[in-house]
């Protein structure tokens, strides 16, 4: 029965995605689902990838670490890292077999221990910069004008991190839009000043999934709506 609420919730997100694209005139596969299974069993990831859905995202590095033990059986599995990343816990994410993207770089020295890591591995990592886009205290990430240093200084120093874009939250409370299109904003400032592509803009979640495919994501990041409230 679990199986079926996830493959049911998996089909109506894709399908939320597929007409928000399509009210603003964007391909419906524009934009990835990430199915954020941060405290769900790792049984509720393997339902999941048996209804086809291939990327997860998750919080804390040890439940990563866990799960993707518990699951290396399966095929094709991504794993993306959306949570804040402390520096000590480097090296046990880096472990983790399937880690496709870290959605959290926003400060220079978690950026310079990761690249120490993966020197010392012989690896690369993509990543994209975590913006404190809402002003709220309850939330991380590198403040909007110090973006491009942070940026600058992954270039200059860190050649083994590929950053492939943005990564915000929306507001508690209010219109989600006017935030998100300033993230969108500052890439294109970005893009302009580096010439990278930044393609990737990790944007929205359940609540304000529609706004955030109208401002331009690439990526939502979506729970509830898939696994059933957390417990």
């Amino acid at each position: 029965m679990t199986g079926d609420r996830i493959r049911r919730g998996l089909e109506a997100v894709r399908a939320a995605i597929a007409d928000a694209c399509r009210a603003h005139g964007r391909a419906a596969d524009a934009v990835q689902l990430l199915a954020v299974s941060k405290t769900h069993p790792a049984a509720a990831v393997r339902e999941a990838w048996a209804a086809g859905q291939r990327a997860f995202g998750e919080n804390r590095v040890q439940e990563l670490v866990t799960k993707a033990a518990a699951l290396g059986d399966l095929t094709g599995l991504q794993w993306h890292l959306i949570g804040s990343l402390q520096t000590n816990k480097v090296r046990d994410l880096l472990a983790v077999p399937g880690l496709v993207l870290v959605h959290s770089l926003d400060r220079q020295r978690l950026a310079d221990e990761l690249q120490r890591e993966l020197v010392r591995r012989g690896a690369r990592l993509d990543v994209l910069l975590q913006i404190h886009a809402t002003g709220e205290p309850t939330k991380h990430g590198c403040e909007q004008a110090a973006a491009a240093a942070l940026l600058e200084h992954v270039l200059a120093h860190c050649p083994a991190l590929g950053v492939r874009g943005l990564m915000a939250m929306g507001p508690l409370a209010g219109d989600p839009l006017p935030v998100f299109r300033r993230v969108v904003g500052l890439r294109d400032e970005l893009r302009a000043a580096t010439g990278l592509p930044l393609s990737v803009l990790s944007l929205g979640m359940s609540g304000d999934l529609a706004a955030a495919v109208a401002a331009g994501s690439t990526l939502v990041r979506v729970g509830t709506a898939v696994f059933g409230a957390r417990d």
